[in-house]
């Protein structure tokens, strides 16, 4: 089972097996299963290293995943409230509803908020890029490309009405200049296919094979 998407290529990532294990803890927690020991704080999450494998789960994917957890923990308040003398003072159950999360109404889930959470630190990462100038005095024209890569970022977001497919991503064209600044052919061609296989996997990185973390 694959909760998290994998590094391609010869790279590594998170264990696979050390990080299902706690997120397993952390579901039980959330009273999504049987618990077995103490509960994970958010401290616990915080501190949580994981072992390096070859071809494990894609680190940001990961990690960004732990600090939503760290929200619902902190939200879902695990640790019952003592009552305090005078006027009763209602405390938390253990079997609450799932948590709401700050901004979030009741029926959006942890699994959404992992979602976009995701989304976003993959819109920041196109914000952030820069690419090599073209070789031989050619490349892509540098005013289209970040036009592009502002509808790209819109699209992640959510926050445009003419949202990008990942087919659109992938087989974007733009106009080759010579002899003047143009960014390298090979550098954004290859970036555009890395984003578009996030939009083909717009579940990520929560989804696994039939089964939601």
């Amino acid at each position: 089972m694959n909760r998290f998407p994998r590094v391609h290529g010869l790279r590594n990532g998170y264990d696979p097996e050390q990080v299902d294990a706690l997120i397993l803890r952390i579901e039980a927690t959330l009273g999504r299963g049987a618990l077995e020991g103490p509960p994970v704080t958010a401290d616990d999450i915080r501190m949580s290293r994981f072992d390096i494998r070859l071809g494990g789960y894609h680190e940001v994917a990961v990690d960004f995943a732990l600090e939503a957890f760290v929200i619902a923990i902190e939200t879902r308040g695990v640790e019952r409230e003592e009552p305090a003398p005078g006027p009763a003072v209602k405390v938390k159950a253990e079997d609450d509803d799932a948590p709401t999360l700050p901004g979030l109404g009741e029926s959006e889930s942890v699994a959404e908020t992992m979602t976009a959470a995701w989304l976003e630190s993959q819109a920041a990462r196109v914000e952030r890029v820069s690419f090599r100038p073209g070789r031989l005095g050619s490349g892509y024209n540098e005013d289209e490309v970040d036009g592009f890569l502002d509808r790209v970022v819109a699209t992640l977001r959510g926050t445009t009405d003419r949202p990008l497919s990942a087919d659109e991503i992938r087989t974007a064209t733009f106009s080759t200049v010579m002899f003047k600044p143009g960014y390298s052919v090979s550098q954004v061609d290859a970036f555009l296919t890395e984003i578009a296989t996030v939009l083909d996997g717009r579940s990520a990185p929560h989804e696994s094979e039939g089964q939601r973390v």
